[in-house]
């Protein structure tokens, strides 16, 4: 398929001068495309973040207004071969997204019929994708191709009674998916932010718990809660960073619960959703739609 182009919303969202402009899909040619790409790896190189600064004054390197099938981009996941494949909430399609040129290369769809819930996450497990929905229940199924329609099989954790799930990602080294409580209804961790860990193979309990205090979090972001909307693995330290769309805040912790830093996103962010760091160190943050489009905005990180 050709690729799509995101539709360019300049007034509602400010963009820096230096920006994509981004057109209808029959009017991107290979050589402007290689053009947006050359410009974030110079924009990217730059050490000095001042002169980023000097052009976009919230210090993003390159920010994609999305297709409005995209409005509610809820979770984004990095393939081990580096593409970003993003998923929209109620209704399973997944959506592969060239992050360093702004465009849609593909797009599937999961299950026959097509499944429909409350979808809050996705994560890529080697060779398998998996999505979360709010109530818990996990759903497998392998990559497809454009326009294709692909199988699964699902997974209740029964967790839904403990926590309204919002995040999901995959942290390799332990071979566990990572689901992150946006409301919390565990007594004993009201003051705590909770991320299971769901082993994917092996023997033994394939489920635990980390619990790490909110005390020192909301401190530092001057929020009075904290409330998860997704979760990612930093791959060169491996610690977790988890976004909270309602407080617009990061936070990094270590896998056994320690705090590394939490504080406000930087940037400008309508409702930050969705969350991604590439092996050469880019962020990337999803933004569904309110009443101005939906946006993926790339920092360099850390």
């Amino acid at each position: 398929m050709t690729p799509r182009a995101f539709r360019f919303a300049a007034a509602a969202l400010s963009l820096a001068a230096w920006a994509c402009k981004p057109a209808d899909a029959a009017r991107i040619d290979r050589a402007e495309l290689q053009k947006r790409e050359a410009r974030l790896a110079t924009l990217k190189a730059r050490s000095d973040s001042s002169v980023a600064d000097s052009s976009n004054k919230d210090g993003a390197i390159a920010r994609w207004v999305l297709p409005k099938d995209l409005d509610e981009i809820s979770g984004i996941s990095l393939t081990p071969d580096g593409r970003l494949l993003a998923q929209g909430d109620e209704r399973a399609q997944i959506s592969e997204i060239d992050f360093r040129r702004g465009v849609v290369t593909k797009q599937f769809v999961v299950g026959a019929p097509i499944i429909r819930a409350d979808l809050e996450g996705i994560a890529v497990a080697n060779d398998v994708i998996f999505l979360l929905a709010s109530n818990g229940i996990l759903y497998e199924f392998r990559e497809g191709g454009n326009g294709e329609r692909v199988n699964y099989t699902s997974i209740d954790t029964h967790l839904g009674k403990e926590c309204e799930f919002e995040g999901l990602a995959y942290d390799s080294t332990l071979g566990s998916l990572l689901l992150a409580c946006k409301n919390v209804d565990l007594k004993h961790a009201k003051d705590k932010m909770v991320i299971y860990r769901w082993k994917l193979r092996g023997g033994g309990n394939r489920l635990s718990r980390l619990e790490v205090p909110l005390a020192p979090i909301l401190k530092a972001i001057d929020e009075k809660d904290f409330h998860p909307s997704d979760i990612t693995v930093d791959p060169i330290t491996g610690n977790y960073v988890v976004i909270a769309g309602i407080e617009e805040a990061m936070v990094q912790i270590t896998p056994d619960g320690q705090l590394v830093f939490a504080r406000p996103l930087r940037g400008t962010h309508h409702q930050p959703e969705s969350i991604a760091i590439t092996r050469d160190s880019i962020l990337i943050i999803g933004d569904e739609a309110t009443r101005q489009p939906a946006v993926l905005t790339l920092y360099r990180w850390p």
